[in-house]
């Protein structure tokens, strides 16, 4: 896989990491009280059972790790980020500046201009060949529907 490519891969995963940890912190931050001129929020049924469980009943509840979640999902991100700017790093520097770059995609062009009409001539010759071809299979099939021989 290209260099290009690979770092269209690593920014995807940047966005799906940063998309999941969004949908994971608020699925699963817990109720916070904005203003003291606001009632408490309502305790969770989750929460409450949280603080009464065993530890083996934690690992089911996903709000009961909730402390731990943030710290892991930057922690994700922050590692996806580091390998996208590796790949950044790993990328071939410009020679020359931008004229050369100028230059070096006028002279692609003129090596893809030569090419193309090649591939042209190729292409007419290919169409020639295959109408001569359809030609004598039509002869060859009109010379078996008369019975004749072929000459």
């Amino acid at each position: 896989m290209d260099i290009i490519s690979q770092l269209q891969e690593q920014v995807n995963s940047i966005a799906a990491i940063t998309f999941n940890a969004f949908g994971t912190l608020q699925r699963d931050a817990p109720p916070v009280q904005l203003s003291p001129n606001y009632p408490e929020p309502p305790a969770t049924a989750s929460a409450a059972a949280a603080a009464t469980t065993t530890a083996a009943a934690t690992d089911a509840d996903p709000t009961a790790a909730f402390p731990e979640q943030p710290k892991q999902l930057s922690a994700d991100l922050v590692k996806a980020a580091k390998q996208f700017d590796a790949l950044v790093a790993a990328l071939p520097l410009s020679e020359g500046g931008e004229e050369a770059q100028l230059k070096r995609i006028a002279e692609l062009q003129v090596e893809n201009d030569v090419i193309g009409q090649e591939l042209q001539k190729q292409l007419e010759a290919a169409e020639k060949e295959l109408k001569q071809v359809q030609e004598l299979f039509g002869q060859a099939a009109d010379n078996c529907l008369n019975m004749k021989r072929p000459e």
